[in-house]
């Protein structure tokens, strides 16, 4: 299987140009991964170097893509998300047959020099376990956040500052068919 080009080349010897290794990214999905580990080392240095910048264009097409999407539905998901009340998270709408899922994650961060203050504040004020309140490495959790009493809330809201995530949408066809 593997082109007797690739196997007759000595180690040291100048490299051929790509297309003298007769071996294409579409043809390696026939080989074994033993006979590709078996080509030498500058066609699979070709490959891999081709592998790469055909990983990159997927990429930067994806993230076009994401941007079209994003100007399409941001407007529609942020209506959505309003009419529910809700800053964040996953909404879903109709367009046309597909069920449009968008998500716009939630990225709490915590100022951490406010965080140590109120941390010493439980601890010698309150006489209470500040562990029992927020990891000792200055991370409250968002869950644990939202449950907290509202006094406790107001103390911790000027250490917290919420951001948000690159947004996702995602078309499922109606009938369940995917791309």
């Amino acid at each position: 299987m593997i082109p007797t080009v690739l196997m007759n080349n000595p180690a040291g010897a100048d490299m051929p140009p790509l297309e003298d290794a007769k071996v294409s990214l579409e043809e390696l999905r026939n080989f074994t991964v033993q006979e590709i580990a078996d080509l030498p080392v500058f066609a699979l240095f070709r490959l891999q170097g081709a592998a790469e910048a055909n990983l990159r264009d997927a990429k930067a097409l994806a993230d076009w893509l994401d941007g079209a999407l994003a100007i399409r539905y941001r407007d529609r998901a942020q209506q959505v998300r309003a009419s529910q009340k809700k800053d964040t998270g996953t909404v879903r709408f109709e367009d046309n047959g597909f069920t449009v899922v968008a998500d716009l994650p939630k990225r709490v961060k915590w100022d951490q020099q406010r965080l140590e203050e109120l941390v010493e504040l439980i601890r010698s004020g309150w006489g209470e376990n500040p562990a029992d309140y927020v990891k000792m490495k200055f991370d409250v959790s968002e869950r644990a956040y939202d449950g907290w009493p509202p006094m406790l809330k107001e103390l911790f809201t000027p250490a917290r500052t919420v951001e948000t995530g690159k947004a996702s949408y995602e078309l499922v066809h109606i009938d369940g068919r995917s791309a």
